[in-house]
């Protein structure tokens, strides 16, 4: 029997889109249901808008609305499609909420979707349902086919990837 995967949407470059009238980038839709008919999904996913907002722009309110769903939620498995900015200090929030016996992936992508092969959303779409599926209760973040716990992950803003966070070590 398949696993139900509940996908909450948040924002985030994700799921934006370029206007070629003024240069902007703006929001309409999420693409996820376009993105599971595209990549042929079998699986049983349900998708589930909370906002469509940038993550630099999100605040303690919004987050509080993401743990409720999850906790809310009937669902074992959840991805959260979420802006790179402030991805771990979501992942810290659920993290803090204690939710158990739920796996929750938060992704985003650096380029939009709608942006075509250079977007990196579809890869990482992909990747967080495979984790969501087969890691263990817990937070993590999907980002460039690795899985990072919650706690161990950092953006680098000069590389434009999501690293491991350094661990110091006694010399």
């Amino acid at each position: 029997m398949k696993k139900k995967i509940l996908a909450l949407v948040t924002g985030g470059t994700f799921d934006k889109e370029y206007d070629m009238i003024t240069g902007q980038l703006f929001f309409k839709d999420t693409h996820l249901p376009e993105i599971f008919k595209r990549g042929r999904s079998t699986l049983d996913i349900t998708v589930r808008t909370l906002m469509m907002i940038d993550s630099l722009e999100m605040d303690d309110q919004d987050r509080d609305i993401i743990v409720k769903n999850c906790q809310r939620s009937s669902f074992e498995h959840i991805i959260i499609t979420h802006g790179t900015d402030t991805m771990t200090q979501t992942a810290k929030v659920l993290a803090d909420a204690n939710i158990e016996n739920k796996t929750i992936v938060l992704l985003g992508a650096m380029i939009p979707y709608k942006f075509g092969m250079s977007s990196d959303g579809f890869f990482n779409l992909g990747s967080a349902l495979a984790f969501a599926q087969t890691m263990p209760s817990g937070v993590y973040i999907a980002m460039h086919g690795e899985c990072f716990d919650w706690n161990d992950a950092t953006k680098n803003r000069a590389t434009g990837y999501f690293e491991h966070l350094k661990k110091m070590q006694d010399y």
